[in-house]
């Protein structure tokens, strides 16, 4: 595919990287607002926790009963894909850091129809993720302290994190470090632990210790068929969303170029460790059909097995640090986006302006408020507006994944023609492997419509995604259409102008 001139350069926006005028977001205070407040270790944390999601905790049950060890396949197809993706993020984003990250790429490489579009769907997609997670964190609150009801705690869980994220975007760093490490920290002590018990040698087990004996002797290591690793692919494809934040993140760091770099040559180690390692051990410790693993879900059913004590109380404890992450980097994320489209005039100009903290404050509160709307319909009418909301937003993580894909075929070409010199990363096998990926990401969306939930999902989506870039469409067409007049009324007030002085002169 060929490459275009970048359209910020041929209209000239202020707030646009690659614009002679566009300030480096994560420069000091008083380019564009946001502050480089986020150290290196904040960046490697959020790196490393970001593919760490509550998902990988309580919805791995249900893909292992669906696929069987199979699942490992599935977990494996979607994390290359991942991987794929995010190097291609990566190449973009070390070249040209800004809090935009694949929407203001997108604006330049395809279009601003494009960087308008995916960048309000994404916005949309973490918001509807803000209820989810207030509300799955409330349930475990609830259970310890009942005298609150679970309403209360979903507001005091958000009104905490919109303070720390109103504070400073080191105080996010600071509290998504924490809430991380305790994630990286759990997951590695399981899959030692697991692994020890696995083999037989964990001091005081009541595992049996079989080894790798459970990924066949119940079935084979594909008991419902190969088709059931498409199947898995759709159950744990949502889990891995979020990998993208540090590219965002990155902007406001200390070194972004680095930053970057660092993150997109870890994904492969991380992806391999937390997801296929974890679950590994899972299907180690038990047989996949062990009626523990869909009743306790799968982790509390393998430390279960192992003998540990008040497994239950542990992971939820683990479970409730995922959902604050998840909430802590979704509401950090939105606003970073919100702000980026303000930048671009692409939403409210309020949301572009920082304050003397180097935060963006109306872009937090608008999306807070957003996604405080959304857990009110979710206590409210869970079977229908919640419903809707959570399905048209359920495809947004592929058409995401699908936009960068295409953005990076174009920007490859912009920046080996402005920069060549920020070209240091690069996606493997250009092009080819990106239209690899592009291949296995529509694929996955076109098996979708073949399951009942993921057909909702996807034609929802779609509905949500039509009316964005129609909106789009219809904005850039009626924007175009008054620079062109004003051009001509330019051009003939010049016109007229140069009429006026000769007739003066003569």
């Amino acid at each position: 595919m060929t490459s275009q001139p970048s359209l910020a350069k041929e209209e000239g926006r202020p707030g646009d990287p690659g614009t002679p005028d566009s300030p480096v977001v994560g420069a000091p205070h008083g380019s564009n607002g946001l502050q480089a407040g986020l150290k290196n270790r904040h960046l490697s944390m959020i790196a490393i926790g970001g593919v760490i999601g509550a998902g990988l905790f309580v919805g791995s049950s249900s893909g292992i009963a669906a696929a069987g060890p199979a699942i490992l396949l599935s977990y494996a197809l979607v994390g290359l894909m991942v991987v794929f993706v995010m190097r291609m993020l990566g190449e973009m984003a070390a070249a040209r850091p800004t809090s935009g990250s694949f929407s203001a790429y997108a604006d330049q490489a395809l279009g601003r129809w494009a960087g308008f579009s995916i960048g309000w769907l994404y916005w949309f997609f973490w918001v509807v993720v803000l209820a989810v997670e207030a509300t799955a964190g409330a349930k475990i609150l609830h259970g310890w302290v009942g005298a609150v009801p679970q309403w209360g705690w979903a507001l005091i869980v958000m009104i905490v994190l919109t303070a720390t994220n109103l504070v400073s975007v080191s105080s996010y760093g600071e509290f998504e470090f924490w809430f991380a490490g305790i994630k990286v920290v759990a997951i590695g002590a399981f899959v030692a632990i697991g692994l020890l018990a696995v083999f037989g040698i964990l001091p005081g087990s009541d595992n049996p210790g079989d080894g790798f004996a459970h990924l066949t002797d119940a079935g084979g290591f594909m008991p419902k068929g190969a088709g059931a690793i498409l199947t898995g692919v759709l159950m744990v494809v949502f889990s891995f969303m979020g990998s993208e934040i540090v590219t965002l993140a990155a902007g406001e760091s200390e070194d972004p170029q680095r930053a970057v770099t660092k993150a997109t040559n870890s994904v492969i180690w991380r992806i391999g460790v937390f997801y296929l390692g974890s679950i590994l051990v899972v299907l180690s410790l038990l047989k996949w059909n062990d009626p523990a693993i869909v009743k306790d879900g799968s982790y509390v059913a393998a430390l279960n097995s192992i003998g540990i004590p008040h497994a239950g109380q542990i992971m939820n404890v683990i479970v409730l640090t995922a959902v604050l992450s998840c909430l802590n980097s979704g509401l950090y994320t939105a606003s970073r986006m919100a702000f980026s489209l303000g930048q671009r005039g692409d939403a409210p100009r309020a949301f572009a302006r920082t304050n003397t903290r180097g935060v963006p404050q109306a872009a937090i509160l608008g999306s807070v408020l957003f996604g405080f709307v959304a857990v009110f319909f979710n206590y409210k009418w869970p079977d229908t507006v919640f419903d809707f909301l959570l399905n048209s937003s359920g495809a947004v993580a592929l058409f995401v994944w699908l936009v960068i894909c295409f953005t990076q075929l174009r920007m490859r070409g912009i920046i080996l023609r402005e920069t060549p010199e920020k070209l240091t990363v690069k996606m493997w096998l250009f092009p080819y492997l990106t239209w690899a990926t592009i291949a296995m990401i529509s694929f996955v969306l076109v098996y979708m419509l073949t399951d009942d939930a993921g057909r909702k999902q996807v034609l929802l989506s779609l509905l949500v995604a039509a009316i964005v870039v129609a909106i789009a469409v219809v904005r850039d067409f009626m924007q175009r259409g008054t620079v062109v007049e004003l051009a001509t009324a330019t051009a003939t007030a010049t016109a007229q102008s140069g009429v006026n002085d000769e007739v003066t002169s003569e």
